[in-house]
């Protein structure tokens, strides 16, 4: 099929594309920011969710003693920061301050010009399902950003890994969700033709495997398994390290044992490059849109791009500012891997 019968995107569907693409930015944002505060300590800073009045911050020095003496309560004050003043009790404040109220202007951004394009008859009536499923799952996200600190409120000062990679993995799915459907707007799909499905069924294979070194990526930042076994390629001068599988049952090695969690990720990370390699590879064999030729290229030069900032981040101890970045990459290669497979199809 030659390019000229690609079906043509409605020019109804533009300002509805950009604006779920500009939400797809904010979350973008929202990813790194998030990334940032638990890098500074600065989760459990704030010890109630207030989904309404906590959109105003401490203002007086009255309302900042209250605030502070809140966190005082906190194991995490307790066990970790004791003897923390309030000056340095702002500044992590203002981390979490930062990454929730990014949350509900997300909200914002998204509900207003919903309802404007609603109201306007912009929105087709196919479109009005996905658009509110967007919406309750990015407040269910909410809910779960508060119930994943709420786990490092009790008894022991870090959230779960569990829930921060439940956190984690929701943002990437709302993300992919309204990225896919702005890609869709812009667009508009045909089938895969018989000779690139292939093709299209094995770069499946290599998002399911990306978006699985993301989840892993969760549980090395929830348990702080980056600040272990900085070296590389081998872990304490070995390939394996002895203590892969000291946990009984040992389901739990994959999930809760530093060693074990840490090398999944770079045995996946490492699977993921060459996956890629081999994908790019094959593509050679077809001759492609050029949307799907950008794709591939960018995928390759972003998943190198993406193992090197990881072990550097790793043989430097964890630097905050290469690690946001490994973080952001992470994001980035997800969404050039979506690219890729929005465009093989449009054939």
């Amino acid at each position: 099929m030659s390019s000229t019968s690609l079906p043509v995107a409605n020019p109804r569907h533009r300002p509805i594309a950009w604006w779920l693409l500009t939400c797809c930015a904010l979350v973008f944002a929202m990813v790194v920011l998030g990334g940032v505060t638990r890098l500074t300590g600065s989760g459990l800073s704030m010890v109630e969710w207030e989904p309404i009045v906590g959109t105003i911050p401490p203002l007086s020095s009255t309302q900042w003693q209250e605030t502070y003496h809140k966190y005082q309560q906190t194991p995490e004050y307790r066990k970790k920061n004791l003897g923390m003043s309030l000056e340095e009790f702002k500044g992590i404040f203002w981390f979490e301050y930062a990454h929730r109220l990014l949350g509900r202007s997300i909200g914002m951004v998204f509900l207003l010009p919903f309802l404007y394009f609603l109201f306007m008859g912009r929105i087709e009536k196919p479109m009005v399902p996905k658009l509110i499923t967007m919406f309750l799952l990015g407040g269910l996200q909410g809910a779960l950003g508060w119930y994943m600190v709420a786990s490092g409120l009790i008894d022991n000062p870090h959230v779960s890994q569990y829930r921060l990679t439940a956190h984690l993995a929701a943002a990437f799915l709302i993300y992919a969700y309204m990225f896919w459907v702005a890609l869709g707007l812009l667009y508009p799909q045909r089938e895969a033709s018989a000779e690139l499905r292939p093709l299209w069924r094995f770069a499946h294979l290599v998002a399911g495997l990306i978006a699985l070194t993301v989840l892993s990526g969760g549980f090395v930042a929830g348990l702080k398994a980056g600040f272990a076994y900085n070296t590389f390629p081998l872990m304490d001068g070995h390939w394996l390290p002895p203590a892969y599988g000291l946990l009984e049952p040992a389901w739990k090695n994959i999930f809760e044992n530093i060693p074990a969690v840490q090398f999944n990720h770079r045995l996946l990370a490492l699977s993921s490059l060459a996956l890629v390699i081999i994908l790019w590879s094959k593509s050679h064999r077809y001759v492609l849109p050029s949307r799907a030729r950008l794709g591939l290229n960018l995928l390759l030069a972003m998943t190198l791009a993406q193992v090197t900032l990881g072990i550097s981040t790793l043989l430097l101890l964890v630097p905050i500012p290469l690690a946001s970045a490994h973080q952001a990459g992470a994001l980035v290669l997800f969404t050039l891997t979506l690219y890729t497979l929005h465009a093989l199809r449009l054939r």
